[in-house]
């Protein structure tokens, strides 16, 4: 029970009542075989295996299973930014099969070399020196090691609960439990502070953002100088947390007083979630090394990248990354056609015209029903922290856990953060009808079930 509880508050669940009530449901037989045989041949691991249900198609903003249902995909492990089956990003990728398939490492290629340079150009100041990886902790691993290189020092900070990837050295960097537990030494120089989130920890620091930024402060003279680096999401992609501008303002200041690397994980976010293409912009301040990937390869290549200042190319005695396939023409190629698509096709404006409409319905849900707590968002990144006590912050999480099921049930898909947060992150190119069907199942599953 204990264990159960412990991944209730980290994410997505694989053993409950809720769970059974749900596998019960699963009545087409060729499912059964499917999940039955993945569960026998995969290794089980939480928030992952044994797996929910089998998809057999996605397009657009939503996926379809072997059984025939039909959801909204309001999760998608953020690689869906511009929707299931982009055609353009197929068609490029279906012409790039015919030419050049694989870079190998001491040779590069077009397609890497332009999407560098793209990069540069979209970035500001002096970001224009890329490293490419074929996924996001590879790319904050690498980050981490150029840190290191750079300042000569070895120590972080980075916020309590947060999540940087699956390695041994990125867990070391994140702040989630359930990634830890049983792995004994991790990375040393480790400290993790308070992040931004004035809901939760309104009771303790009020709402001043000055108090969660002077925590990075004291830890950096705490560990006596000897810190090179804090890493961060720039918006806090599981549980949604926005950091004020003031916050963002402060935290830069403090790097550049002490001589500490900002790093921004925006991996979950861009490009283009939260109606920027990243995240920072809305800030208005930069960091010395940004981290990329999910969305970046169109929700089909496995990509990511690491970009940082020009004065910091002083690593060429050592390999950082040299993966196998880092400069992957197919990956570089379906990065370059997701930016170029997000830009053609206006999706940034699109996306802020839905946030302002989508948080305003959200709102109302919060109006109609005492078990929210709290409504946040920025883009199309949404979160609905529920509660028994608005003071206390008494996390609900059976009633969490039974309203995302009947939302499974009716068609809409998303993921629950930390036990009691619904985090709702949809394609980016989803229709006006599609969040007002969403909605609908949110509003029955809250009035049925809270």
């Amino acid at each position: 029970m204990e264990e159960q509880l412990k991944s209730r508050v980290e994410g997505d669940i694989n053993q409950s009542e809720e769970r059974s009530n749900w596998d019960a449901l699963i009545t087409d037989q060729s499912t059964k075989e499917i999940l039955a045989m993945d569960a026998r041949y995969f290794l089980h691991q939480s928030m992952s295996t044994p797996c929910l249900e089998v998809v057999a198609s996605n397009k657009g903003s939503e996926i379809i299973t072997h059984s025939g249902h039909t959801l909204l995909d309001f999760h998608g492990n953020n690689v869906h930014q511009v929707g299931y089956g982009n055609e353009l990003i197929i068609h490029r990728l279906i012409s790039q099969l015919n030419q050049l398939t694989f870079s190998p490492r001491r040779f590069t290629n077009i397609h890497a070399v332009q999407l560098a340079k793209m990069l540069a150009g979209l970035l500001p100041g002096d970001l224009n020196r890329s490293l490419f990886a074929p996924g996001g902790t590879l790319a904050v691993g690498m980050a981490l090691k150029l840190a290191r290189v750079v300042t000569g020092k070895h120590k972080i900070v980075a916020l309590e609960n947060s999540f940087h990837g699956a390695s041994l050295d990125s867990i070391s960097a994140g702040g989630e439990e359930i990634f830890k537990r049983h792995m004994g030494p991790l990375l040393p120089g480790v400290t993790h502070i308070p992040a931004p989130n004035s809901y939760l920890n309104k009771s303790n620091n009020g709402d001043n953002p000055e108090d969660f930024a002077g925590y990075l402060e004291d830890a950096i003279l705490k560990e006596g100088g000897d810190v090179g680096a804090f890493i961060a999401e720039t918006v806090r992609n599981t549980d949604v947390q926005i950091p004020s501008l003031d916050y963002w303002k402060k935290v830069r200041s403090i790097c550049d007083r002490y001589g500490v690397l900002l790093i921004l994980d925006e991996i979950p976010v861009a490009p283009g979630r939260t109606g920027r293409l990243f995240a920072f912009e809305h800030y208005g301040i930069e960091p010395d090394i940004i981290c990329l990937g999910k969305g970046l390869g169109g929700g089909i290549i496995p990509f990511a990248a690491m970009v940082t200042r020009d004065k910091y190319n002083i690593a060429g005695d050592i390999s950082l990354g040299h993966y196998t396939h880092e400069k992957s023409p197919l990956g570089c190629v379906a990065a370059i056609s997701t930016i170029e698509f997000i830009e053609n096709e206006k999706i940034l404006a699109k996306v802020t015209a839905d946030a302002e409409w989508f948080g305003h319905e959200l709102h109302i849900l919060k109006t109609d029903y005492s078990i929210i707590g709290d409504v946040r968002g920025i883009g199309l990144l949404w979160a609905l922290e529920l509660d028994s006590n608005h003071k206390t912050r008494e996390r609900v999480s059976e009633k969490a856990e039974k309203i995302m099921y009947h939302c499974l049930r009716n068609g809409l898909s998303f993921k629950i953060s930390r036990g009691n947060i619904l985090q709702l992150s949809p394609a980016l190119t989803i229709s006006r009808e599609e969040l007002t069907r969403a909605l609908s199942i949110l509003d029955d599953a809250f009035r049925k079930n809270s």
